[in-house]
């Protein structure tokens, strides 16, 4: 695994050395090209000047930033490197808070963050189970990729620190911008069954199959193509309109049949299915 980032993690006096990892796998998405219809050829992308119309190299390309129409102000990388901000090399924890204090809207991309050397492993592993004991979360900003992010710092599973990129608070829109929430209330009997049919089908994150169907089902059309095959579209029966209470308790009943165990034969039903094996075998 190749680090993105090299630094430190610095919280008071303390300061650790590590390396930051992608912790998405890029490689599981699946990616298609643009090709021209008329012969199937690949589409190339120029980046051409609005002005002169003429292609421009990579070489040639300048960052700027509009401040008024047509008017750009140009800014070179070695600007940005002068603004010496700690967060390029330090992850300075700003502090620790509860996880419930965390809008679950703000969580971005996780990495990892693992130690820099053997030096470091000791600092970090503590700064690992005091996060875990603490059942705190530290928080911060770094530097990655040109923009400065908060980050959130959290004791991982297996071991280890992941860290979350979060979005900062005003990025993020008001709920209370969505039409017609206005006035929203539940029906106290479909509630009631409504929180038995949740009880019903509560189980452990484990036992959730977490697959992408849809990856496969791309997978497989890609190989039916190659292959020649005709592709046959399933369509999907229209379910009748039930009116919510009638839904509501066949589902209960439906989740209570599919979590009923199978009972174990017992007193004189247990003694006449062993006979009937015990004859069987006799046969046999």
């Amino acid at each position: 695994m190749r680090a993105i980032w090299r630094g430190h993690i610095r919280f008071s006096l303390v300061t650790i050395p590590v390396r930051i990892y992608n912790a998405i796998e890029t490689s599981e998405k699946i990616s298609f090209n643009q090709l021209h219809k008329e012969d199937n050829s690949p589409i190339r992308y120029e980046k051409r000047c609005k002005k002169c119309d003429e292609v421009v190299k990579t070489e040639d390309i300048v960052k700027g930033y509009k401040y008024e129409p047509d008017q750009y102000v140009i800014i070179q990388p070695e600007d940005l490197q002068s603004l010496k901000l700690k967060s390029t090399r330090i992850i300075e924890l700003e502090g620790f808070v509860d996880a419930s204090e965390v809008p679950a809207t703000l969580y971005d991309a996780p990495y990892f963050a693992g130690p820099d050397g053997e030096v470091a492993s000791k600092a970090y592993a503590l700064l690992c189970e005091t996060l875990r004991r603490s059942n705190k979360l530290g928080i911060g900003k770094v530097v990655l990729r040109d923009r400065e992010s908060v980050m959130l710092m959290a004791p991982h599973a297996d071991g280890g620190l992941v860290l979350y990129k979060l979005r900062y608070p005003q990025e993020v829109r008001s709920i209370q911008d969505v039409p017609q929430l206005e006035g929203l209330e539940a029906d106290e009997a479909q509630l009631k069954l409504a929180e038995t049919l949740v009880d019903s089908m509560t189980k452990s994150f484990a036992e959730i199959e977490l697959k992408d169907t849809y990856k496969d089902a791309v997978k497989e059309l890609i190989a039916q193509k190659i292959d020649g095959k005709e592709i046959v579209a399933i369509e999907e029966e229209e379910q009748p309109v039930v009116d919510i209470m009638t839904a509501l308790k066949e589902s209960i009943e439906q989740a209570k049949t599919e979590k009923k165990p199978m009972k174990k034969a017992t007193g004189k039903k247990a003694a006449a299915t062993a006979q009937s094996r015990t004859k069987r075998r006799k046969t046999a």
